[in-house]
């Protein structure tokens, strides 16, 4: 989410808007062997949503971070009134700043602690570890330990996204510190933590935290060990396909063009090219030396968006002919996008134009995916639209 710029487009719908069980919502035309999708609205009255994510304690619900500093938890699609973490106290909002993720490791439920990013009063990248109380639905925000800290010039593209991967490690996207056009070099710097992503080992038990062996700068000067991969003006939404292991990263543009960079599992040590490139092309100057870098599966141009909100994998059982699809969208426009890989050639497709501003996707334990509505705190669910699931509905809160 880039905040960057205040653009009003104007939204023409697909589709007329329909009551179904009392619910919103909003379908496409599949083409071209593309399935049509659906959006249908869950539940309301979440604050400036930034993530949503599952705890995996089999509990069926979703938790959702509010920019504010609240992590809110949805229970049988019911917002619950009591915040699970409030620090609200602690975090500077709004713009690009605020509570931006939260992530659960393997085994919460037996170790009870779990990991936010946000943005402190000062403006800086704070990654911290917190505690559950004795109420499931409630943890302690006077148990906070710092995890990584990294201080920030300006007070755009702070990334925010935290996800562990299949390797059990923790991944953090950060931006590039902001302005405009990365003015320090921090994308292609070696020594810095800004415009990279990061990976750490936070379950080793070395405090606060320690680096994988296989990390691909480790043993290599004037780089700083945390460095996964290089080259990103703001990754705000990345995740990994909980199939293949395979990772997609939402990376968002300046002034031309908006992308998403995939990284096959096992990989490491990509440099996506900010700010030599924006998407595929040079930035500022012509030509540009490209050598050495990895350009992305897709990219748009702003005359269908201002700011892309990656994005998710669905891998469900619900809904057999959306497996194996990334669904991203743009936050100013509202429109959503699937990607996908047939015969390893990449394909993209439009499947529906709304006026969602898509600030986040989400998934549940059993694969559903979600997405929230910024401006109106609004949470969806993406569907397949035409047919009968062929299993049961299994979502969060069954």
């Amino acid at each position: 989410m880039d905040r960057k710029r205040i653009v009003f487009f104007s939204i023409v719908l697909l589709s007329g808007i329909v009551s179904v069980a009392g619910q919103d919502l909003l379908s496409a035309q599949g083409e071209s062997g593309w399935p049509r999708i659906t959006v249908v609205r869950k539940t309301a009255g979440l604050d400036k949503p930034t993530s949503i994510t599952h705890a995996g304690d089999k509990s069926g619900r979703l938790f959702v971070t509010g920019q504010e500093g609240c992590i809110i938890v949805v229970k049988n699609f019911t917002v619950q009134k009591t915040p699970f973490l409030d620090i609200t106290d602690r975090v500077s909002c709004c713009g690009e700043r605020g509570l931006l993720s939260v992530v659960f490791p393997a085994g919460y439920a037996d170790k009870r602690y779990f990991y936010v990013n946000y943005t402190d009063k000062n403006g800086d990248t704070v990654v911290a570890r917190y505690r559950l109380t004795a109420d499931p639905d409630r943890a302690d925000p006077k148990s906070e330990e710092v995890v990584l800290f990294a201080k920030q010039p300006f007070p755009n593209h702070n990334g925010g996204q935290l996800a562990f991967g299949p390797d059990g490690y923790l991944y953090i996207g950060m931006g590039d510190g902001g302005l405009f056009g990365d003015p320090f070099g921090n994308g292609q710097k070696k020594d810095a933590l800004l415009g990279k992503m990061l990976r750490i080992d936070v379950e080793s038990g070395i405090k606060p935290y320690s680096i994988p062996r296989d990390n691909p700068f480790i043993n290599k000067k004037d780089y700083r060990p945390e460095i996964w991969a290089l080259g990103m003006r703001n990754p705000w939404r990345f995740s990994f396909d909980r199939k293949t292991g395979d990772l997609y990263i939402a990376d968002v543009g300046q002034d031309k063009y908006e992308e998403v960079d995939f990284q096959p599992a096992s990989s490491g040590g990509q440099n996506y090219g900010w700010n030599i490139r924006e998407g595929r092309h040079c930035y500022k100057t012509e030509p540009c030396d490209k050598t050495g870098l990895t350009m992305p599966v897709v990219e748009y141009d702003h005359s269908r968006g201002c700011s892309i909100t990656g994005g998710r994998v669905y891998r469900g059982k619900e809904f057999p002919a959306l497996d194996g699809i990334y669904f991203y969208a743009d936050y100013c426009s509202g429109r959503i996008w699937g990607l996908r890989r047939p015969d390893n050639q990449w394909q993209t497709k439009e499947l529906l134009n709304t006026d969602i501003a898509v600030s986040t996707f989400g998934e549940d334990e059993e694969g559903n995916i979600y997405f929230a509505d910024h401006r109106k705190g609004v949470l969806y669910k993406l569907e397949a639209a035409g047919r009968t699931s062929s299993a049961p509905k299994t979502g969060a809160g069954k």
